[in-house]
């Protein structure tokens, strides 16, 4: 056990967590938390989350992680009482577009690294990017 840690609980990378249960990675735990947000019919509570997640995580745990996803944009949250209901900001292909589109936005050479990123698509995913490009220019 770690200096200063409660008995049945490591800190650090020691592996544990509440209950003695092995410690997930927390990116995992982040994916958890949105797939249980996309699966919602509304805004939800942190414990409502943690109910959801069906873990012995600790209220700051899950509170931290909605904090730090709606500060990235990631999550929308409105006044429920005293505390905070979260949504998700975007659907999964949403979010991922917008971290390409924010990627691509700090690169001076945007038309090099677009070029990189083409040649380096499968030629299935090629093709669907030109569908996708003619069609999009066939609505303006």
């Amino acid at each position: 056990m770690s200096r200063g840690a409660r008995p049945g609980q490591e800190q650090g990378g020691g592996g544990m967590v509440e209950g003695g249960g092995a410690r997930r990675p927390h990116g995992e735990l982040v994916a958890d938390v949105m797939a249980v947000l996309w699966a919602a019919d509304g805004p939800l509570t942190p414990q409502q989350i943690n109910a959801a997640l069906d873990r012995d995580l600790a209220r700051t745990t899950v509170t931290t992680i909605l904090a730090r996803l709606h500060d990235k944009g990631t999550l929308v949250r409105t006044r429920e009482g005293r505390g905070f209901a979260y949504a998700a900001a975007d659907d999964a292909a949403g979010l991922a577009a917008g971290r390409m589109r924010r990627e691509l936005e700090r690169e001076p050479q945007r038309d090099l690294v677009l070029k990189r990123f083409v040649s380096s698509l499968s030629e299935g995913d090629e093709e669907e990017l030109r569908r996708l490009l003619l069609e999009t220019g066939e609505d303006e």
